[in-house]
This record gives structure tokens, C-alpha cells and sequence, in this order.
């Protein structure tokens, strides 16, 4: 091989490598798609509290099966004229009135307004008035007649006495099917004087 081909091959094969470098463009970037942030993953939810209960599902409480009470020192506890009476006590009377009043404990059933619809036939269906307390949580209406009293008999089977100018002091616990009464009966005067006994006597209601 003479110089001369020996340049013109260097040549050659430099062209091409020139040619080469050319022609070879830098690659587009790939087109990235700018993904919007991944929203933050949700939490695990927070352990749920107890849902509260619903209320008013639950059936109401039953009454007291029986009632406890602090009789005033000026009651005197007598025994019970029938089985039918828890408590018996007698209230001294009032200067000027003829005899004790006396008040019974007893419970029964037949609801509140009914046996006090009875009372107020024993003094000739006169008015009965009423006034709602809740002695430590218990329901209990006081009740305050004033007429002519029919004692005695009263289905009882014995003979009934009209007893004129006498009152009814009384208080029934309702229980739902059971009610709790504590009714005392006489002179108008003796009646009204125990008015401030009878009201410590009722607030001191509770449950037994």
C-alpha cells in the first residue's frame, strides 16, 4: 500500500466516525406524566365507642316492693286493727276536738286516681286535692279531703258513722302494680295541727 492510500484510507475511516458522531441526535426525554400527589392514605378508622343506649327502650323500673319511714315522735304506734295494715299510729288530739286522728299504712293494688276517687267517697265525693313529691326518688301524691266522714262499714260489713268537720291527710307511693298508702283520718283541728309532722313523715319516704 503506497502513503498515499494509506492517507486517503485514515481518511476515510476519520469521515465516517465524523459522519457517525453527526448523525446521532441526544434522545428526546421521555415524556413523564407529573402525577398529581397520591392522596395520603386514609387512616385506619378509630375504634368506635359503645354506642350509647337508646333510651326509653328499656322497660320502667318496677316500684319499691316496700317502703321505709320515720314516724314523728309525737305518733304514737298502736297495733293494727286488721292484717291488712303494716302501721298503725295514733295522732293526740287538738285542744277542743273530741278524739285522736289515726293514721294506717297499707299497700294495695288498683292504681292512684282510683283509690283516691274512694277516699273522696268516703267524705261524700268531696274534692280531693293533690300535690305531686318525689320524697328521695319516689313518686308520691299527697292528698287533703275535708267534709263529712263516713267511718266504719265501708264494705267492711260493720255499721258506718258520719263524723262531721274531719279531714283526710294521705300520701300514696305509686309502685306501677302496687301502691303504698299512708292515710290519716280526723277532726279538722287535730288534722291541720299535724301538718308539719306529716310533711317530714312523707319526706322521709324510701325505697325498702
Amino acid at each position: 500500500m503506497t502513503r498515499l492510500q494509506t492517507i486517503l484510507g485514515l481518511l476515510a475511516i476519520g469521515g465516517a466516525g465524523l459522519y457517525a458522531a453527526c448523525s446521532k441526535t441526544t434522545p428526546e426525554p421521555e415524556k413523564t406524566t407529573e402525577s398529581s400527589p397520591s392522596p395520603p392514605s386514609a387512616s385506619a378508622p378509630a375504634a368506635s365507642s359503645p354506642s350509647p343506649k337508646a333510651e326509653g327502650t328499656a322497660a320502667p323500673a318496677a316500684g319499691p316492693e316496700d317502703i321505709a319511714w320515720e314516724a314523728p315522735k309525737a305518733w304514737e304506734s298502736v297495733p293494727n286493727a286488721n292484717t291488712m295494715r303494716k302501721a298503725t299510729y295514733k295522732i293526740p288530739k287538738a285542744s277542743g276536738d273530741t278524739e285522736d286522728a289515726e293514721l294506717t299504712v297499707s299497700a294495695a293494688g288498683g292504681g292512684v286516681e282510683p283509690n283516691i276517687q274512694r277516699w273522696s267517697g268516703q267524705f261524700g265525693n268531696a274534692e280531693a286535692k293533690t300535690e305531686p313529691r318525689s320524697p328521695n326518688g319516689l313518686k308520691v301524691t299527697v292528698v287533703e279531703i275535708k267534709g263529712t266522714f263516713a267511718s266504719g262499714g265501708m264494705g267492711m260489713g260493720g255499721p258506718s258513722t258520719s263524723k262531721e268537720k274531719f279531714m283526710l291527710l294521705g300520701a300514696v307511693v305509686d309502685g306501677g302494680d302496687r301502691q303504698h298508702f299512708f292515710k290519716m283520718t280526723g277532726p279538722e283541728k287535730t288534722v291541720t295541727a299535724a301538718k308539719k309532722d306529716f310533711d317530714a313523715f312523707v319526706a322521709s319516704f324510701r325505697a325498702k
